[in-house]
């Protein structure tokens, strides 16, 4: 019997693999991002990876002291997966992913964004309803300096103290009765996809607390020379999320903060109905703060724009505001006490190391 040479030369269709983050609130993400795009492409085939990075195994050391790339202690190991093609993209939460991503990887969607606003959750049984509440000295839960620094500001009767661990832990350590937390402070979006909304005790917006650049909006990440997988989750990119974020990561990039520098946003995009498509006008609003919250710098930046290279071009414009209106040094200076906290716990460490021989 001849073989068909058309049937021969035919090849089964390909699976596109979805890799995440293996804690409940990345494995949630993943499954929003593979039903969005089922629903988009329902021919195509698609299965989810799963791992452990870094900053999942590392729950004890503060971000502020972990190195100078924290954000990509949870994407590496993604990215090293996708390099090699083990995955095809990665979901991110966008507040995690470092502006600049290594070769041959760029970011393909951004979905629509959550909620970005932080909010305050107080220990179960207490009666506090806003941070004004609080006693002085009480324990307030963050790993985020941005959050810290802000909020001493407004806040100096407060006690800050870091907090890690996946959400579950974190409530655990709030709600333990002897536990020194007054309250924590957290993402809103992370509790409204946990299903955790009943333990938000108030949202905390600006001007009390800008949020983190990028924060409560899904990326996905890919090869740049995978064109199938771009045009593929291109259509589930939402434009005026992407307008707004591709924006506050250009500002953060020229300000070369990362995920322990207090850089606050405030972004909106507002759609021109009378213009073309995708025509609207953003507004941002950028803050920077020294880790005691005696200085801040606040700049606004607002134009028209249609693209992602004006998006980009206002936040670039912010940037050069904030730096010349203080932030640089705020910036420098944060860098030199993080250094010095480093040697010290270094020096710490090897003292102990030789006392124990």
């Amino acid at each position: 019997m001849e073989s068909d040479p058309a049937h021969d030369h035919e090849r089964p269709p390909r699976r596109f693999v979805i890799g995440s983050r293996a804690s409940k609130l990345a494995v949630i993400q993943a499954e929003i991002v593979h039903e969005a795009l089922m629903k988009a492409h329902p021919q195509a085939a698609f299965a989810l990876s799963f791992m452990t990075t870094e900053g999942d195994k590392n729950q004890a050391q503060a971000l502020y002291l972990m190195g100078g790339a924290e954000k990509a202690l949870w994407t590496k190991e993604l990215e090293v997966s996708l390099l090699d093609g083990d995955i095809d993209l990665i979901v991110h939460c966008l507040k995690d992913v470092p502006t600049t991503l290594p070769d041959r990887c760029e970011l393909g969607a951004i979905m629509e964004r959550e909620d970005p606003r932080d909010c305050l959750v107080v220990k179960a049984g207490l009666p506090y309803k806003r941070l004004e509440d609080l006693p002085e000295g009480s324990v307030i839960g963050t790993s985020s300096i941005r959050r810290v620094a802000q909020l001493r500001r407004a806040f100096p009767n407060l006690k800050f103290a870091d907090v890690r661990g996946n959400l579950n832990t974190r409530l655990g350590k709030l709600d333990k009765a002897d536990g020194e937390y007054t309250a924590l402070i957290l993402a809103s979006a992370g509790l409204v996809r946990l299903g955790f909304m009943s333990r938000v005790t108030c949202q905390l917006g600006a001007p009390t607390l800008y949020y983190a650049v990028g924060q409560a909006a899904l990326a996905i990440e890919v090869r740049s020379d995978d064109s199938e997988t771009k045009e593929l989750v291109a259509g589930i990119t939402h434009h005026d999320t992407n307008l707004v974020c591709r924006a506050e990561r250009s500002c953060l990039k020229v300000l070369e903060g990362g995920c322990s520098v207090p850089v606050g946003m405030n972004s909106e995009f507002t759609a021109d109905p009378s213009s073309a498509q995708g025509v609207g006008k953003l507004r941002m609003t950028g803050t920077v703060t020294s880790l005691d919250g005696s200085t801040h710098v606040e700049c606004t930046e607002e134009a028209t724009i249609s693209s992602v290279v004006e998006a980009e071009t206002v936040g670039q414009h912010l940037a050069q505001q904030l730096m010349a209106s203080g932030a640089k040094q705020i910036l420098e200076d944060i860098v030199k006490a993080k250094q010095a906290r480093i040697a010290f716990d270094q020096s710490a460490a090897a003292i102990t190391s030789q006392t124990e021989v």
